[in-house]
């Protein structure tokens, strides 16, 4: 089942994709794609329903963020061996952890705004793990029963913020329009193995990532159990769980966004993604 929320900004309204390919509409039957709606039963009710009796929404309609509710936007950095090695760290001994700002997310096709004083905003194709029920202190074997489906994300980075001024990477990872998240959340049992899953990302049409899940150092299993040891995810909850090689950062010389380019993502299974780049007024 692919759950998708669409409408306008801040206005979004609940939904699924139908298996003709329209967009159906599931206002009044639940609230939004949150809370109660992610847990097992909740999805289970979703999948009794005869979407073909749902009201049809325009295909021209907007997209917005696939899940709504998002109390935690949770990053997991250095979490493939290809994109440490090109970023000339080190593996880490374990999951690198940093927080994005729920601020920061948006719909799929909704465009990359560069920030001011910006020079280095970059581009991430990532596996987006969307938390259904509350995990706290669980085992990796039980970590995948938390996991209400995925999603795609361009956790788009200003580099220069990130890692060339004082501070934590937070401010580089959190700028407006830095998150961009869906088309649609793909319910767990959708994916057979998250592990095995390629992605790939364009700028301008040019191939820049091509890669796989399989290259993760730490799987969704044990980066679910690894954060429930040090804090409460909820339903709503997005973890980012790192990016395949290619990166501008990790180019020879790096090569960044500018206002103009089109970027273009996807990961198998999950949908892509469209946006343009524009300039901060």
């Amino acid at each position: 089942m692919k759950l998708l929320r669409h409408g306008a900004a801040g206005a979004e309204r609940p939904g699924l994709l139908h298996t003709d390919g329209t967009i159906r509409d599931l206002t009044g039957i639940v609230p939004d794609i949150a809370g109660d709606v992610l847990c097992d039963s909740g999805l289970s009710s979703l999948r009794d329903l005869d979407a073909g009796r749902l009201p049809v929404v325009a295909a021209d309609t907007r997209l917005g963020p696939c899940v709504a509710g998002t109390g935690k936007f949770i990053c997991i950095g250095l979490n493939y061996a290809d994109h440490a090695a090109e970023s000339g760290m080190p593996v880490p001994p374990e999951p690198v952890i940093f927080m994005k700002a729920t601020s920061a997310i948006v719909g799929p096709n909704d465009p990359i705004i560069i920030p001011r004083t910006s020079e280095k905003t970059d581009w991430e194709v990532e596996l987006a793990v969307i938390i259904g029920t509350r995990a706290k202190y669980v085992s990796e074997a039980e970590a995948m029963a938390h996991v209400a489906g995925y999603a795609v994300t361009n956790d788009v980075s200003e580099r220069a913020f990130q890692a060339e001024r004082a501070g934590q990477w937070t401010k580089g990872k959190s700028c407006d329009n830095f998150g961009q998240l869906g088309p649609w959340l793909v319910t767990r049992d959708e994916v057979e193995d998250p592990q095995n899953l390629s992605m790939w990302l364009t700028v301008n049409g040019q191939t820049m990532q091509n890669g796989s899940t399989r290259t993760m150092v730490y799987g969704v299993a044990h980066v679910v159990s690894y954060l429930s040891q040090f804090m409460t995810l909820h339903p709503g909850d997005v973890i980012s769980t790192g990016t395949p090689p290619g990166v501008g950062l990790g180019m020879k010389p790096p090569r960044y966004l500018k206002a103009g380019d089109v970027v273009e993502l996807g990961i198998a299974g999950l949908g892509q993604q469209r946006q343009d780049v524009i300039a901060d007024a």
